[in-house]
């Protein structure tokens, strides 16, 4: 028999709302330092280190509260459209262009140092996006609309690289975007004529990003 679920209680909604800012504090303080201690995630979260540890036993832990974050994002923005795409450039853009708030707004992960964040557990954040761009990739080549000498497991990676490449970019304060000049990007690199690939993303919202 299923279990009830649990109601909410006034002190309930206050743990909650005292974890996610002090996971908000952590995506803040550790994208201007990846270095901070929790003393100093707790100060930019106007609590002390005590609640910090109530919530998260130590950084490992608090890390990874972020990772679950940025996995849960992946996986909404990652959502079936209610509409598919009528084809695979259209499918790619829209896809690059639903990844990337969610990149941009964790991107402070890529400059954990590596035993903060375990290549196992990165793999299975980004599963779910790299097969979805392996799908998109072989339906493009099927299509005959995307470049076809690389088979699609190996192109989708290449686009990932593309992708954290110009996300670390940004950390770096070389490169600014609101993912409308990456889809194009994006769709260029799979074989896909500039002009075309401006008119999509263009359709998709990105019109006064593009410009003229």
């Amino acid at each position: 028999m299923a279990r009830a679920p649990v109601a909410d209680t006034p002190e309930r909604n206050r743990t909650r709302l005292t974890r996610a800012r002090i996971l908000e504090a952590a995506r803040q303080q550790l994208g201007r330092d990846p270095d901070s201690s929790l003393g100093d995630i707790a100060e930019a979260a106007g609590v002390v280190r005590r609640t910090v540890y109530g919530h998260f036993n130590g950084r490992a832990a608090l890390v990874e509260g972020l990772v679950e974050d940025a996995a849960q994002a992946l996986r909404q923005a990652l959502a079936s459209p209610a509409v598919p795409a009528p084809d695979a450039v259209t499918a790619l853009a829209r896809f690059v262009l639903d990844v990337w708030p969610v990149g941009d707004r964790y991107r402070m992960l890529l400059r954990l140092a590596p035993q903060d964040l375990g290549a196992e557990r990165v793999d299975e954040v980004l599963a779910p996006a790299r097969a979805s761009a392996a799908a998109i990739i072989a339906r493009g080549q099927r299509q005959g609309v995307f470049q076809a000498s690389v088979p699609p497991g190996p192109l989708s990676r290449a686009l990932e690289g593309q992708l954290v490449g110009l996300l670390e970019c940004v950390n770096a304060g070389t490169w600014t975007d609101d993912g409308t000049s990456t889809a194009t990007t994006a769709l260029i690199t799979m074989g896909v004529a500039a002009d075309r690939a401006v008119t999509c993303v263009r359709a998709l919202g990105g019109a006064e990003r593009i410009g003229p």
